[in-house]
């Protein structure tokens, strides 16, 4: 799994209303990924799992549980990032309209 590249910030943050905004974009992007490497991590244990072939039902019913508390997680991250989606876009609609009516 690769790291993401954060850009070298200087102690004295001096940044514009569209650099703030790709920055956002950006922060909703990395955490996507993350939720995508949980969700491949939980295929890939679902997986092992089966391919053991000798599993009682009560195993299954507890991978099932596990599997779904987390999916039923990652679902709950997917919001938020909705939210924190829409927000940055009502920002940039915000800052097309003052970049029109300060013209």
């Amino acid at each position: 799994m690769s790291m993401p590249n954060v850009p070298d910030i200087t102690p004295e943050i001096v940044l514009k209303r569209p650099e703030v905004i790709n920055l956002l974009l950006t922060s909703i992007a990395l955490e996507e990924i993350g939720l995508s490497h949980i969700i491949n991590a939980e295929a890939e244990k679902l997986q092992r799992f089966i391919q053991e072939h000798e599993f009682s039902l009560d195993d299954a019913l507890r991978m099932n549980d596990s599997v779904d508390r987390m999916l039923r997680n990652v679902v709950k991250n997917q919001i938020l990032l909705h939210f924190k989606l829409e927000d940055v876009i009502r920002l940039e609609e915000r800052l097309e309209y003052l970049e029109d009516y300060c013209e």
